[in-house]
């Protein structure tokens, strides 16, 4: 049975490291992706990273299947990914489980074309767009230690400050557990 892993949030060391390259399948890493999936359904997520779990490896979830208009997407599980192009540009509202409750419009590509590992350890090509594309951008980024607010400009990030602060103190309730380190 998966595990509900708790969550690390703003201001948490791991958020911010640059994650390492997935070398082989094992069943930890079988395990982590599971626990991944459960955490990410459980918390009403449609996308987690692995360094969001406390884990520093190259790997991420996503499943926007719950989204009415999306559910014949099927997840992906992204292990070591890559952008290797991008195309056209869109606005959108974002969140995210390691920031609670903070909501802030983020420019993303509408499209783009990802090399990463499947659980053979085969390399995979494929391109994606739209809400699938900007969730995976999302997740991709958290490996490299970068966050959706960290695109904001500094207007923007002030109107955010006080939450963003609250979430450092653990001052935060949420529906699911959270990382205390």
């Amino acid at each position: 049975m998966p595990a509900q892993l708790p969550i690390t949030t703003y201001g948490m060391e791991i958020l911010r490291k640059e994650v390492k390259p997935v070398v082989k399948i094992d069943n930890k890493l079988v395990e982590l992706v599971d626990n991944m999936f459960y955490t990410m359904i459980n918390a009403n997520g449609i996308g987690l990273a692995a360094p969001q779990v406390n884990s520093e490896l190259s790997v991420c979830v996503v499943d926007i299947s719950c989204v009415d208009e999306y559910k014949n997407v099927k997840p992906l599980i992204l292990i070591n990914p890559v952008i290797l192009d991008s195309h056209g540009e869109s606005i959108k509202e974002e969140g995210c489980l390691s920031i609670p409750d903070v909501r802030a419009e983020v420019k993303r590509h509408d499209k783009v074309y990802l090399q990463y590992n499947d659980f053979n350890m085969k390399e995979v090509k494929i391109e994606i767009e739209g809400f699938l594309s900007r969730v995976a951008q999302h997740e991709i980024d958290h490996l490299h230690g970068k966050l959706f607010v960290d695109y904001l400009s500094k207007e923007e990030l002030s109107k955010v400050k006080s939450q963003l602060r609250k979430i450092q103190k653990h001052k935060i309730e949420t529906d699911y557990p959270l990382f205390e380190n």
